[in-house]
């Protein structure tokens, strides 16, 4: 007996805490850090009598997530209780919503040139629809992952396991808001599961729903995984494993690829259990890059959910769901193709100028206001950002605005300034925080463009020069540059460049 081949199936779990002010159910300010249970009260810490009330900003933050991930948003939901033990959950039980959800039936588009070349269409591991029969590509630039559900739910404390025998519990995090986004089982790869944390936590940080950073554990992702594998005319399904925590794209990827070798290598050698529909709760040791097991499920765990008796079931005003739709606006990747296409952008240029909002909205404050949109984004990427990323800043952080930009660009584009001048300006700019005009004049920078001046330059230089006048006539044309560069001395760097080589061009060929 031997494997003919072989599907890999993933669908993911996020979990993502969310940028409110306050916490969930209570006034305790929502924020990382900081000295261990110094923002806790009776109501995140599940102390007995003391009630939850939501937060609007919760629910309404929810709503923007779901609608930035082409979900449908419910008009009536609740919240409910999911009973478990574990020691950073001080209730014993932790407020989320069941069978509710917030938000349903939604989509992520994951575009297939982030993905390997066997994986894109026409590659050799392209698989164009998954194995449930639903079709995931919406053409061949896109691969979509459904969204089943998004759901809100408080986070737990968090566990300090310190050097020596004790472990600690900082309760700071409790009653921290939460989304879970769930999708279906629509990722056929560890790099397309890791593609898709990578576009979810793009498109939510754009919309301003979560601060996004893995490695403060803003965003933790859950990868569920396993194979279906056809030997001799029959198809098996391994057992899902459901790895917890991962917090990197690239653990996500690690963790996804050694599970599928060990599930291939589990099925080589057992099959009795297979397709008996149990679960293992796997985790993922960095360290050795293997993934451990650390508990097995035989059924659903029986979480005992029941309404949340302390929150009322609510209605999601028109209002609210208004309010998330203007703090959506354009998304990402529809920013990159409308870029592209209406300023002549690369695909360089539209990932780097969108890779956040605020540089997005920069960058096309400045093209809109200039006669060049091409050269604002060269401006940009070349110039701008290399001192951003030296002094470690953001254009939020900036002193000049983006009329500064688009009329430095404007001079140059009219032969006003060189692009050397142009350089000394923009530092100048960023120096001073003064308009390109007003530096240009008290500087006296403006390039002489009137024929008339010029040629009285060129013409005093030919007179100058004698010899190289006879060395360009016995053919060496390489000193009509050198004598260009005498007019630019002359005029003290003001002649426009173009209009002077021309001239002496013109002046040399008449003689």
């Amino acid at each position: 007996m031997s494997v003919d081949r072989y599907e890999v199936v993933i669908g993911c779990e996020i979990h993502c805490q969310l940028l409110t002010k306050t916490k969930a159910f209570c006034a305790c300010e929502n924020r990382y850090g900081g000295m261990p249970d110094t923002r806790v009260c009776p109501v995140c810490l599940g102390l007995p009598g003391a009630m939850p009330r939501v937060s609007k900003g919760y629910v309404e933050l929810g709503a923007v997530a779901g609608l930035a991930l082409n979900c449908n948003i419910a008009r009536f939901t609740k919240f409910d209780r999911k009973h478990y033990f574990y020691p950073d959950l001080a209730k014993g039980y932790q407020i989320t919503q069941y069978d509710i959800p917030l938000c349903s039936d939604g989509y992520v588009d994951l575009p297939f040139k982030h993905l390997p070349k066997e994986q894109q269409p026409g590659g050799e591991k392209y698989r164009g629809t998954n194995f449930i029969g639903e079709n995931c590509n919406i053409n061949d630039t896109y691969r979509r992952v459904r969204v089943e559900r998004i759901h809100l739910e408080e986070d737990v404390g968090k566990s300090l396991h310190l050097e020596g025998a004790h472990s600690y519990i900082d309760y700071n995090r409790c009653g921290t808001p939460l989304i879970e986004i769930v999708t279906k089982p629509d990722m056929a790869s560890p790099e397309e599961a890791a593609l898709f944390l990578q576009t979810v936590q793009e498109i939510l940080r754009y919309v301003g729903v979560t601060k996004g950073n893995l490695e403060e554990g803003n965003m933790r992702c859950d990868a569920n995984i396993n194979l279906t594998v056809w030997e001799d005319g029959k198809e098996y399904h391994t057992p899902i494993s459901e790895i917890k925590n991962l917090n990197s794209f690239r653990a996500i990827r690690d963790a996804c690829t050694y599970e599928i070798q060990r599930q291939l290598h589990q099925f080589e050698t057992d099959r009795q259990e297979f397709n008996a529909g149990y679960k293992n709760t796997m985790g993922w040791d960095e360290v050795k890059g293997e993934t451990v097991i650390q508990r097995t499920k035989n059924s659903f765990v029986d979480y005992r959910f029941v309404v949340e008796p302390d929150i009322k079931p609510f209605t999601v005003s028109e209002e609210c769901i208004k309010t998330a739709e203007s703090k959506v606006g354009e998304l990402p990747e529809a920013k990159r193709v409308r870029f592209k296409k209406e300023y002549g952008l690369t695909d360089f240029d539209v990932e780097t100028l969108t890779s956040s909002r605020a540089l997005a909205l920069w960058f096309e404050k400045a093209a809109l206001a200039s006669k060049d949109p091409k050269k604002v984004a060269n401006w940009i990427l070349a110039e701008l950002l290399a001192v951003l990323k030296e002094k470690d800043e953001t254009v939020e952080d900036l002193d000049i605005t983006p009329e500064h930009i688009a009329s430095l660009v404007d001079f140059i584009h009219d032969g006003k300034i060189s692009g050397k001048q142009g350089k000394e300006v923009f530092s100048l700019m960023l120096e001073t925080s003064k308009l390109p005009a007003e530096i240009i004049k008290e500087r006296g920078m403006e390039q002489v463009s009137d024929a008339g001046a010029i040629e009285a330059f060129v013409e005093e230089v030919i007179k100058e020069n004698p010899k190289a006048v006879e060395d360009f006539k016995n053919g060496k044309t390489n000193v009509l540059g050198w004598l260009t560069g005498q007019v630019m001395k002359k005029s003290g760097g003001k002649a426009n460049p173009a209009s002077a080589t021309a001239l002496v061009k013109e002046k040399l060929s008449s003689l």
